[in-house]
């Protein structure tokens, strides 16, 4: 009988980002993925979204290694925050790990990190597992499926893949190994990227979006150019400078990541830029506007990102002006959508024309569709299947078309953040749960609760009031009139009529309080805060934070 295999969830199954999992066999543990969650309109203040990690924090020294598939964000933005406490070896490619080393560099971590740097089809023997890195193509340089050869036979994870024939960089899929895989070991348990499952057919070449980007240059002649998209799309970049070059344009970096992330690609000989096509941004103001293109940050709309403050006029390199061309080679992620539209509304109205993925064939996705992914599936014909990396609504359509192509519906399993699966020989099924939590980051505070993100909905919704009574110590008689004070909740009319009504209370409620005994401060504070609760609500049908303080004298 073989040994059981076990793969925990912590994050990816059920959003777009905190991608990580932990395959498991005779007590040791490899982490596949450590991405961050960017955050939405729920989650005020916070800047990012980790897995819970408190399951591999519990079992640090069970970590045999960390695998990474390729160098977005939402798979190594944590990096930093896992090996601040668990010490293990990094895998990915040389590119990823430039990427990885970015936030290690932030967190100072850099030093005491061991990254191993690995290529196409090479294979490591990590704890127990033999890990082999397999290349697909995606929207960013050199990434990786995953197979990890195991007691329970081949466990392939896809990583985010497309089946691209004609890829910017010659580098595509290789199915011929998955299919060889298929058919010499057989592949156990199929894992794959699943963003794309609601939709048919097939995603568009990476290289049709450069003929489009050298048409738009082209056209555009005697104009300033700024185009925004991920600093991590080096493809795109690539094709950008192409199209800047053969229009004579120079090219300027403007975002601390994409000037970082195109440094790391022309040392590692991933992106062919002249030192004599690039220009400092002090300099942009001597170059003739028909001469220039600015290759920018904050094409997600992030409120301080170069982008946005073009669109709110508080950029410190350049002025939106009247003739500006402003290109979002990107499409929104889910939960962008507004703050893309907000930024794309500002600069029109600065002058810009602004074309973007539903004006101009400016963007493919990096993500295969259903074509590609019933291709993958006939390729690699699993055993089981998983499907990752996805909200709920893609799993499941994906989950379908595994069993449309032949995949045993009781060997499908649809799992959530999370969820724990066995393999063994009698097949796969779920086996536990481990915490899979949102923990949130908020600047150099850390992690904060889901008790202070309630606070600060109620705040940003409903607003504030304060009420402050002045208490005699000896006999905890009130002491002049409570002081009550509204934020964000009513204007002053409003304000004063509530403030008044909201003093009676108090006072009578605090008289009968003082008529029974003498309350301690804090049974006074919950008195203010009951009372003042009631009577907002009751006239306003309204719920804002209610702050009791209670001053001795």
């Amino acid at each position: 009988m073989s040994q059981a295999v076990r793969i925990a969830f912590l994050g990816g199954l059920g959003e777009i980002g905190r991608n990580c999992a932990v395959i498991e066999q005779s007590g040791r543990l490899v982490v596949l993925d450590c991405g961050v969650l960017f955050p939405n309109a729920e989650m005020p203040g916070v800047d990012l979204v980790l897995p819970d990690f408190s399951y591999l924090f519990d079992r640090r020294d069970d970590v045999d290694g960390i695998v990474l598939s390729h160098g977005h964000e939402d798979h190594v933005g944590a990096i930093a925050y896992l090996l601040r406490e668990v010490k293990a070896p990094v895998y990915g490619s040389p590119f990823t790990l430039g990427i990885a080393r970015n936030r290690l560099d932030e967190a100072n971590l850099t030093a005491e990190a061991e990254l191993v740097a690995v290529a196409d089809g090479e294979r490591r023997a990590i704890g127990p597992f033999d890990v082999e890195f397999i290349p697909v193509t995606h929207s960013v340089p050199y990434g990786f499926a995953t197979a990890f050869h195991t007691a329970q036979g081949v466990i392939l994870h896809s990583g985010d893949f497309k089946l691209d024939l004609t890829p910017v960089d010659g580098r595509r899929t290789d199915l011929a190994r998955i299919g060889h895989l298929a058919s010499t070991e057989g592949i156990r348990l199929l894992l794959s990227d699943s963003t794309n499952a609601e939709e048919p057919g097939h995603t568009g070449s990476e290289s049709s979006v450069g003929e489009s980007l050298l048409r738009i240059f082209e056209t555009r002649a005697g104009r300033r150019i700024i185009v925004a998209c991920f600093a991590s799309h080096v493809h795109r970049i690539q094709q950008l400078a192409v199209a800047a070059l053969a229009t004579k344009r120079r090219i300027a970096l403007l975002g601390r990541s994409m000037i970082k992330n195109v440094g790391l690609a022309r040392e590692l000989g991933l992106l062919s830029i002249p030192d004599t096509a690039l220009v400092d941004l002090e300099e942009i103001g001597k170059v003739p506007p028909g001469e220039l293109c600015i290759l920018s940050t904050g094409s997600q709309g992030e409120p301080m990102s170069a982008l946005s403050l073009m669109a709110s006029g508080e950029s410190r390199w350049l002025t939106i002006e009247d003739g500006d061309v402003v290109v979002l080679s990107s499409h929104a992620i889910p939960g962008n959508e507004w703050a893309v539209a907000k930024v794309m509304d500002g600069l029109a109205r600065r002058g810009a024309e602004v074309i973007h993925a539903a004006t101009d064939h400016v963007h493919e996705s990096g993500h295969a569709r259903q074509g590609e992914l019933a291709t993958l599936l006939s390729v690699a014909r699993p055993r089981s299947f998983v499907p990752v990396h996805g909200e709920y609504r893609h799993l499941l359509r994906h989950s379908r078309l595994a069993i449309e192509m032949g995949v045993p519906p009781n060997d499908v399993l649809v799992c959530e953040d999370g969820d724990v699966v066995a393999l063994t020989d009698e097949g796969i099924d779920f086996d536990g749960e481990v915490s899979s939590s949102y923990v949130f980051i908020d600047g150099i505070a850390g992690d904060v609760g889901m008790g202070v993100l309630r606070e600060r909905r109620v705040l940003a919704e409903e607003g504030i009031v304060v009420a402050a009574v002045t208490l005699d110590r000896k006999s905890g008689v009130l002491v002049g009139q409570p002081v009550v004070v509204s934020r964000g909740f009513l204007d002053d009319e409003g304000h004063e009529e509530l403030a008044a009504a909201a003093r009676a209370a108090v006072v009578k409620a605090l008289e009968v309080a003082a008529a029974e005994g003498h309350p301690e401060p804090d049974a006074i504070r919950r008195l203010v805060r009951r009372t003042v609760g009631k009577m907002v609500n009751e006239r306003t049908r309204r719920r804002p934070m209610i702050v009791p303080v209670v001053v001795e004298r």
